[in-house]
């Protein structure tokens, strides 16, 4: 029976499974964010290119998408592998949910793949065959193909976060789609598919700005340096931005579909009306806090209502707290959330329903009183394999950690993107204030505090500032990743299907071994990458006649 086959499945199994998808979808993340940013990096040149029919400009865009279709075939590997896991180590969940989770993946290989594969050909071979028009539109379609498979893989991430347009049929034993326009265009899809892609512009326009910044403190393609470093802050800066906007909305997505997520992003023990917004508190980063006994965390510095503003729009929403939701508390609504005890019970009640229809089926009965109980506790069937109501609090110092770490640098690359937008833009009043106030403190030279038109000339603690950005805009995008599946554990689909039901009846010495092998391919490819980009980086375009 169901029951019996999730719950043989040995602890270290579990564990494995999960550390070596980890392992997989952290490197595979490691390339597409970059694929995503460098995409409208090279567009935006090409289309320079051909408004101007500028030689420079042509070769400025050959040589960013030398460094896109490096990063590309990378991420094209990870991905692949990342897909056959879903087979290997988490069949149960495959098999339950297949149905519906295979869908999008589906349409993302015969759609998205297809149309990266098809474009990127003409973009890399096709300068001389094609028209600069045709050209141009491949470029952008290369760039359009990669941003549609984030999308179909963002809708299949998020229907587990937030599981829609599905029904439970007891005959088969699986989850069935029953509409597929709610789960392509699920709010919480959409909200996350905005977030993740414009925060991956972030990192193409860092990447971007240190490569310009490396140029310019060699003295070598001063021309390429300074134009692309232009388009590189404009993405950048309006990316930031809008990050910080589709953060908004997402915070508020999860508000309303997963409170325990929200609670554990902010070490919230207790909720209620008017929550502020924690800016630090002393959360231990080694251990869960005693939350059952604690009214807060310690040394909590906190901005009044921004919580409740930023959760429900109203600065004085209510906020439940884990203690809130283990409990079960009263929405302002009028709704009555449950206790997770009572939901446990409830979805017991849902097994044993499950369990007794079928038996009944077997014999030839219809079932249809089981089948009425079955269908009546059918929301928490999930918790029915919770043990105790406290598996179901996720690991409090990732969370509160990893969206402190990926909020406050986000604000250091507004900061970083503006200032540099002033130093190049003679922009009355502001750009003078600002070089002035940078000469004061010392962090500018007195020559340049008036008026200069290029980065030129700068100390090099400027260049160097912007390629130590670019690690630091990974670890950013890598911490909201953590958030988004560490802050649903131990849910694999929320409320649905915990991690340990989800996973392939394997011994674990066999994950293990492909976790040390994946490990140590996975940095191999990722060194490899490193160092052809860096070889191309300092190889540089081959646009030396427009050097001034």
């Amino acid at each position: 029976m169901l029951q019996n086959l999730f719950l043989n499945i040995d602890a270290g199994t579990i564990d494995w499974s999960r550390a070596q998808f980890a392992l997989t979808a952290i490197y595979h993340w490691l390339f597409v964010p970059l694929t995503l940013g460098l995409a409208v990096i090279m567009g935006i040149v090409e289309t320079k290119y051909y408004r101007t029919r500028d030689e420079f400009w042509k070769n400025a865009a050959k040589f960013w998408q030398k460094l896109f279709g490096i990063n590309f075939a990378m991420g094209v590997a990870t991905g692949i592998i990342l897909e056959f896991e879903f087979g290997t180590n988490w069949s149960n969940y495959s098999w339950f949910v297949g149905d519906i989770f295979g869908a999008p993946l589906a349409v993302e290989g015969i759609v998205a793949f297809f149309m990266e594969s098809t474009f990127v050909a003409v973009m890399f071979f096709g300068w001389k065959k094609v028209s600069p028009g045709f050209h141009l539109a491949s470029t952008w379609l290369t760039g359009l193909g990669a941003t549609i498979s984030a999308w179909w893989i963002l809708v299949a991430n998020a229907w587990m976060q937030y599981p829609v347009g599905c029904e439970f049929n007891p005959d088969t034993m699986r989850n069935e789609m029953v509409s597929f326009t709610e789960v392509a265009l699920s709010p919480f899809a959409i909200d996350k598919f905005c977030h993740t892609v414009i925060s991956s512009w972030i990192i193409g326009a860092i990447f971007c700005v240190a490569v310009c910044c490396w140029y310019l403190m060699k003295n070598r393609e001063v021309k390429l340096a300074t134009e692309s470093m232009k388009i590189g802050v404009w993405v950048g800066l309006i990316a930031a931005v809008l990050a910080g906007a589709t953060g908004h909305k997402s915070a508020q997505s999860v508000g309303e579909v997963q409170p325990m997520k929200l609670a554990a992003m902010e070490a919230l023990y207790n909720g209620g009306e008017d929550q502020g917004l924690t800016a630090i508190a002393w959360v231990n980063p080694f251990c869960q806090p005693d939350y059952a006994n604690e009214e807060a965390a310690p040394l909590k510095l906190e901005m009044p209502y921004a919580l409740s503003f930023m959760a429900t729009n109203d600065i004085h929403g209510y906020v439940p707290g884990i203690n809130d939701i283990l409990n079960g508390y009263t929405k302002p609504d009028g709704t009555v959330e449950p206790s997770v005890d009572e939901k446990i019970a409830r979805g017991k009640q849902a097994i044993e329903a499950l369990a007794a229809y079928r038996k009944a089926k077997a014999e030839g009965g219809d079932g249809n009183s089981q089948l009425s109980i079955l269908k009546e506790n059918m929301k928490y069937f999930g918790y029915g394999y919770i043990k105790d109501k406290s598996e179901v609090v996720p690991f409090i110092p990732i969370n509160f950690w990893a969206f402190r770490i990926m909020v406050g640098l986000g604000c250091v690359f507004i900061l970083y993107f503006l200032v540099l937008l002033l130093l190049m833009y003679d922009i009355p009043f502001l750009s003078v204030f600002t070089r002035r106030l940078l000469a004061t403190i010392g962090l500018l030279p007195e020559t340049m505090a008036n008026a200069p038109k290029r980065l030129t000339g700068l100390p090099s603690w400027h260049y160097w500032t912007a390629i130590v950005l670019v690690p630091l805009a990974y670890i950013a995008s890598e911490c909201g990743w953590l958030v988004a599946e560490f802050g649903r554990q131990p849910w694999t689909i929320q409320d649905m299907l915990p991690t340990w039901a989800a996973v392939s009846d394997l011994n674990a010495g066999s994950v293990a071994l492909t976790f040390i092998l994946f490990l140590i391919l996975f940095s191999t490819m990722l060194a490899v990458e490193i160092n052809i980009l860096l070889k191309q980086i300092k190889k540089g375009p081959e646009m030396s006649n427009h050097n001034p």
